[in-house]
């Protein structure tokens, strides 16, 4: 079957479907909102309550679902006139979801998490949606990697072997320290994918990168290394300032270092953690309870978008690029933003490597919500000292199944099923978790179903019994 059903939709069509949803929401077709098993049973095809929407996302290419639902008129394929609407950051990002100024929004996998949870702030958020696999990479500045590369092992081209460890990072690390000098990173967020991906590149290394106190947001309790909050597209001019020696961020944000010549990629996050969830889509629980119909209806759009990114080998990334280089989108050069989106990654001028899983968005099942992705989340929440205490496994798996919502993707991914729109094959047959997963950096095997026994596995971090002091880790 073809891959990209849906390009001959229409402006007319798009305007057509688009009144027709409207005038069906003015006529009284608002029904009693199901909750509970009501919800997940909710129709998938039914009127749309709620057809004029605003969803928020940062510049950052893994946000191009969006951007394509709305540019190949997928959104208005399914009755649904969509604002996206660039927000400053992603903690700006978060408040306008939770305070209702944003219907939905490209968000980081933690941040439902960390709201269910109360770390930061508290609200009901959920994912019923994944939004792609990998897109990450840590840079750091030139200086940095003057010292490292020396010591990197070669391949026969004489180039780096990847993915690099943050062993060689090590030596640098401890000089600053012996000069009494912080050695600073930065991340997007503090329950950000980024955070956690750093954090365990440095610790799979032998680097600490700190704990967290209750409370605290900096996280930098016994750190080797300080880790600190920029906002993505600040992160280049960040590192040429000198204020920080390096970060973890989504592209174009590490392709602009190379460009600039200010920095060098030393590994991608499918190097940590390969073929690892990354953004998701999320709502409010309420607005899925009281809009179930226009819930379906975006996840439908957004997955038809997801197609249409991954279809027949990527041949629709070139114009997805120049998409997303409008000043609306992203806003980088198309050809940064090509750099890493269309099959390759660049670590340095003259070392493009091949990357055809750079940035997944559908195949692999990347659009499911499997709660053991959401459980590993936790785990590093845990394992850094945001979650404060030992809680046992049912309750992680309690925890992902209230914010990770496959019955609500599975509702829409069906409908597109048997509308022929998606194969059958692209809907996994799961319980919700994952296999052991043995794609990381250090080689630590990750079960979903036993998130204790995985953490106190890690060589640096949290264990069983331990709690974070303004003195240090006490307690096991």
């Amino acid at each position: 079957m073809s891959m990209d059903r849906g390009f001959g939709f229409t402006r007319r069509a798009a305007v057509v479907a688009l009144m027709a949803s409207v005038a069906l929401a003015g006529c009284g077709s608002k029904s009693e909102a199901p909750s509970g098993e009501a919800l997940k049973a909710a129709s998938a095809a039914g009127a749309i309550e709620k057809p004029v929407l605003k969803l928020g996302f940062i510049k950052l290419t893994d946000m191009a679902p969006l951007a394509i639902a709305k540019e190949k008129g997928f959104f208005a394929e399914e009755g649904l006139n969509v604002t996206l609407e660039p927000q400053a950051n992603w903690k700006v990002l978060l408040d306008g979801v939770i305070g209702g100024q944003l219907d939905g929004a490209h968000m980081l996998a933690g941040q439902p998490i960390a709201a269910t949870l109360g770390i930061g702030t508290q609200a009901d958020l959920i994912a019923p949606l994944s939004l792609d696999l990998n897109g990450n990479a840590i840079t750091v500045s030139n200086k940095v990697w003057a010292q490292m590369e020396p010591t990197l092992p070669k391949g026969p081209d004489g180039k780096p072997t990847h993915p690099i460890s943050a062993s060689a990072l090590k030596p640098i690390v401890d000089s600053y320290k012996q000069q009494g000098k912080p050695f600073n990173m930065g991340m997007v967020f503090p329950v950000s994918t980024h955070n956690y991906e750093l954090r365990y590149w440095l610790a799979a290394g032998g680097l600490n990168p700190g704990y967290y106190l209750p409370g605290d947001i900096k996280g930098t309790t016994d750190a080797d290394v300080q880790l600190s909050v920029t906002p993505p597209p600040q992160m280049p001019a960040t590192l040429e300032a000198g204020t920080i020696e390096g970060y973890c961020v989504g592209e174009p944000w590490n392709q602009a270092a190379v460009q600039k010549k200010i920095g060098v990629p030393v590994v991608t996050d499918d190097g940590i953690w390969h073929d690892n969830p990354e953004k998701v889509f999320s709502i409010r629980k309420d607005f899925a309870e009281k809009y179930p119909n226009t819930t379906a209806a975006m996840l439908r759009a957004i997955i038809k978008a997801q197609q249409w990114l991954d279809a027949d080998g990527g041949k629709n990334r070139a114009e997805a690029v120049k998409i997303l280089s409008q000043p609306n989108y992203v806003g980088a050069d198309a050809q940064v933003i090509a750099a890493s989106m269309t099959g390759k990654f660049t670590f340095e001028p003259g070392d493009t490597r091949p990357a055809p899983g750079f940035n997944i968005f559908f195949d692999k099942y990347a659009g499911y919500p499997f709660y053991s992705d959401a459980i590993w989340y936790m785990t590093q929440m845990r394992r850094w000292g945001q979650i404060p205490a030992d809680h046992d496994d049912s309750w992680y798996v309690e925890k992902a199944k209230a914010v990770y919502r496959p019955d609500l993707y599975l509702a829409a991914a069906n409908k597109l099923v048997s509308d022929k729109v998606i194969p059958a094959a692209s809907v996994p047959e799961t319980d919700g978790f994952k296999p052991v997963d043995n794609g990381f950096l250090d080689h630590v095997p990750y079960d979903g179903h036993k998130p204790n026994a995985y953490i106190q596995s890690l060589k640096i971090g949290l264990k069983q019994g331990q709690k974070v002091t303004a003195s240090g880790v006490t307690g096991g």
